[in-house]
């Protein structure tokens, strides 16, 4: 027992030692956050605002005509602001919820008057859990690597993302009078019907590289430590354009003169951030072990070490309850997690967590692992997309803001993989995890590739 506390206490010092030197390789972050890169993609110039115009808020305008100039800005109006940290919280939120593997992988032990009896047969789920825990005084450490590219934002080619941002609802002392009509009403004066029509193109691709340990405190309980270094690299270019109502002089626009007006504008940015990422701390509890069927308990937690500000963490803290059945016939393994998921923070909401599915050894080196991965939103969500806007005059009419639908962020995944056993106490992980919905912001595939050891 005394050995392998010394071994534990070495795998702890070597998942310290990897987690720092991953640190050192990864790319720097640049002196920017990446949150700012995509803040980028709304700003027309050095030192300005998201939507400002610089055209229509040129110093060398009368005092009348600069105002123009921040009709459009984000803290002029809470529907435009809205729509930019809907697109910049969900990345964030998206990068920091990214898949943990199975606790426990490889053979697994109880001990009988001091001799070890196996109490399973294939190397287990990759993405689900089983009951079993590892047995007294066993570890096992492993290192694995996941990649993603967030692909689809509720079901929108990220490519492809429309937006339209609209003129604040002036209402200053003496409108009335001076536009004679209430300007109450959305639409007067008429440029107030002046829009800014977006396309936003954004590529974000994540790789994680997870250290993690797991040991047998006793033959019914275990406890984990993941640390994962996320790296995550920014691509983005938008495309504006303004789009006058009428009238032949325009009070709106990114250049020019009112006469002679540039009314479209293109951005670009890139970026790149690593560094650490949540890191997760797991327990697990069986509470029955059968020949046939076995039952346990897990909780594990996420705390906030990961940068909010870099999208390498959520910045708050996530933690899940899940509960545990798996059974064996043979070397069929059935089993069934279902659980809870809480999010501290006010951009994710809460879900009800379930897998199903199966791991099957296939011969004694590989086992087949195959899961449905659901993640349910609980409530409505906390990433808010502004509604329809209403314009009063010249005439009653309505505006969809954006192509992203006002949809539940329900995720759905397949997951496919193997576990492969090259020699004693050693094995290799491989797996693909695919969307079978397209609620939240999704990616086509995540891989992952790992090695594990057991002793």
């Amino acid at each position: 027992m005394r050995n392998r506390a010394a071994r534990l206490n070495n795998i702890l010092r070597l998942v310290a030692l990897a987690s720092f030197a991953t640190l050192l390789t990864s790319s720097p972050a640049s002196a920017q956050h990446l949150r700012d890169r995509i803040s980028e993609l709304f700003i027309f110039g050095p030192g300005q605002d998201p939507l400002f115009l610089a055209g229509s808020g040129d110093p060398n305008n009368p005092a009348s005509l600069q105002a123009h100039g921040l009709h459009f800005i984000p803290s002029s109006n809470a529907e435009n602001a809205s729509l930019i940290a809907f697109i910049t919280d969900a990345l964030g939120a998206s990068v920091a919820n990214i898949p943990i593997g199975s606790t426990s992988g490889g053979e697994t032990f109880r001990f009988e008057g001091g001799v070890p009896v196996r109490t399973s047969t294939s190397a287990g789920p990759i993405f689900a859990e089983r009951a079993q825990t590892l047995g007294r005084g066993r570890v096992l450490a492993g290192i694995s690597r996941t990649g993603f590219r967030f692909a689809t934002l509720r079901g929108v080619d990220m490519h492809d993302i429309g937006l339209t941002f609209t003129h604040q609802n002036v209402n200053f002392p003496g409108c009335n009078v001076q536009f004679g009509a209430d300007c109450s009403l959305y639409g007067v004066p008429v440029l107030e019907n002046d829009a800014m029509d977006f396309h936003l193109s954004m590529d974000l691709s994540v790789q994680v590289t997870s250290i993690y340990v797991t040991y047998g405190v006793t033959d019914r309980f275990d406890f984990g430590l993941v640390v994962p270094v996320v790296q995550a690299d920014f691509r983005g270019a938008s495309d504006a354009q303004i789009r006058p109502f009428g009238g032949t002089t325009a009070a709106h626009y990114f250049a020019g003169t009112p006469d002679n007006p540039v009314l479209t504008a293109s951005r670009q940015s890139l970026g790149s951030a690593a560094g650490l990422g949540d890191v997760a701390l797991r327990a697990k509890v069986n509470l029955r072990e059968t020949p046939d069927a076995s039952v346990a308990f897990l909780v594990d937690g996420r705390f906030p070490t990961g940068s909010q500000q870099d999208m390498l963490g959520s910045g708050k803290f996530a933690g899940r309850a899940v509960l545990i059945f798996n059974s064996r016939f043979s070397d069929f393994s059935p089993h069934l997690n279902a659980g809870y998921l809480h999010h501290a923070g006010t951009q994710q909401n809460d879900a009800v967590l379930g897998t199903i599915g199966f791991d099957d050894r296939m011969n004694d080196n590989v086992t087949l692992a195959a899961d449905l991965v659901t993640e349910l939103q609980v409530g409505d969500s906390k990433l808010h997309l502004p509604g329809l806007v209403t314009y009063d005059a010249p005439f009653r009419r309505t505006l969809i803001p954006t192509n992203i639908p006002d949809i539940r962020d329900d995720i759905v995944n397949g997951s496919f993989g193997f576990k492969f056993t090259p020699a004693r106490n050693t094995t290799g992980v491989l797996n693909a995890l695919f969307p079978l919905n397209r609620g939240g912001l999704r990616a086509n595939l995540v891989y992952t590739a790992g090695i594990e050891y057991t002793f």
